[in-house]
């Protein structure tokens, strides 16, 4: 083994280590996020008792899931009753490799072990564990395989309950791919790759995607909480919905895994939106973070924090305002809505980008960003202010829409003068 490739493999386990350590104690601390903007959101306090502030909370319900007593049911098949909690919660922890965090870390090192012996870096590290050039396809396909987690939890628990939830689930989450995956399309027609290092690039030379593929960045919003399971779209643990959904029959940590795997989800998700259609580690308004440097590569990296954290934080915010859609309502939305909503737009960025290139002539990629902003602008107040009409979007308004019939307004009863 070269010396050369000792140094990569170095560099590639202390990045999987930082990942996933970040990952994690993420994921355990978004929990104490969400009962902390829950609380503030209802005017109460939240967890105030382990810890200055509930601070050590997280690590308390860890410690209670893991001592908890566990349950296996007894027709239950056993191996995919403890396989399916490790297939959602694998694929999720997967996700964040590809994602960069940061600029490029400039690093050169030389020095030579006992027993290892040589090991020799020198060059610009990518802030992702594995910078693949196939960049979000690659996410789009590990994720998706959380969906046999899923499936598999509420057959292998051998319970109607847990089934019919599992079922339900699956059936919503592969809905809302669909969407998602149309959704990126007009991201590869601006970027010409999938990388998300040329997504990046991208944005530094025009601007974030968030402007001229609005269209996009909302469908990739919806279908991210839907496939997320994160409110509104929260029907496959809804506690109306069958018992608690496929996870009826777990307990203790396996139980646990699940809701890991749903936090961890949420945190790539953000992470994703915040590449695709924010600009990722970019900071705005400077070419200053595009030279590589050690403080550049930190700069960049709170950057990328506090644009994933804010997501997160608005994920949170629509979870404790908006109520849970009907399931009808759920799967009309994504098949009769995002889907062709999605195809369409796919179209017109394509004849937009063509136009604005093509026939008018602009070089530029800022000029090209600005004439889809302007079109984008026009087609998201058109779409949200004269098609919707409170009809498309707005859940348990759209009974008209779902059923094809009119509601009529109910005339109260006549009340004789002698009664009154």
């Amino acid at each position: 083994m070269t010396p050369e490739l000792k140094g990569f493999l170095l560099v590639t386990s202390v990045k999987l280590l930082v990942v996933f350590t970040i990952t994690m104690l993420g994921v355990a601390y978004m929990t104490l996020m969400e009962r902390k903007v829950s609380a503030w959101m209802q005017n109460r306090l939240g967890p105030n008792r382990v810890g200055p502030g509930g601070f050590f909370q997280p690590i308390a319900d860890g410690i209670k899931n893991l001592l908890k007593e566990e349950t296996l049911p007894r027709s239950a098949n056993l191996v995919l009753f403890f396989l399916a909690p490790c297939m959602s919660f694998i694929p999720a922890l997967c996700v964040g490799a590809v994602i960069p965090w940061a600029a490029p870390l400039p690093l050169t090192f030389d020095f030579t072990l006992p027993v290892l012996g040589r090991f020799t870096h020198a060059g610009l590290v990518p802030m992702a564990v594995a910078d693949v050039p196939v960049g979000f396809l690659f996410v789009l396909a590990i994720s998706s395989l959380g969906v046999y987690g899923i499936a598999l939890a509420g057959w292998s628990s051998n319970s109607k309950y847990s089934l019919l939830g599992g079922l339900r689930a699956a059936a919503q989450m592969i809905s809302y791919e669909v969407a998602m995956g149309m959704s990126l399309v007009p991201v590869l027609l601006l970027t010409g790759n999938v990388s998300f290092s040329s997504v990046v690039g991208s944005q530094q030379q025009g601007l974030w995607f968030a402007l001229p593929l609005m269209v996009s960045a909302f469908i990739f919003l919806v279908a991210g909480l839907a496939e997320t399971n994160r409110a509104p779209f929260d029907l496959p643990e809804a506690e109306s919905e069958l018992v608690a959904g496929y996870h009826t029959e777990y307990s203790a940590f396996k139980f646990s895994m699940f809701f890991i795997a749903e936090y961890a989800n949420v945190l790539t998700f953000a992470a994703m939106f915040a590449t695709l259609f924010l600009g990722g580690w970019d900071i705005p308004f400077t070419h200053w973070d595009e030279s590589p440097g050690v403080l550049q590569t930190i700069a960049t990296g709170l950057v990328m924090a506090i644009k994933s954290t804010s997501l997160i934080f608005f994920v949170m915010w629509i979870r404790w305002t908006l109520p849970r859609f009907r399931y009808d309502q759920l799967m009309a939305l994504g098949w009769k809505f995002m889907l062709p909503l999605a195809l369409v737009n796919i179209m017109g960025v394509a004849i937009a980008s063509w136009g604005a290139r093509d026939l008018l002539g602009l070089a530029s990629p800022l000029a090209q960003a600005a004439v889809l902003t302007a079109l984008s602008a026009a087609v998201t107040v058109f779409l949200f202010v004269v098609v919707d009409r409170g009809l498309l979007i707005s859940g348990v308004g759209s009974l008209d829409f779902m059923t094809s019939r009119r509601l009529r307004p109910v005339r109260p009863m006549a009340v004789s003068r002698e009664a009154a």
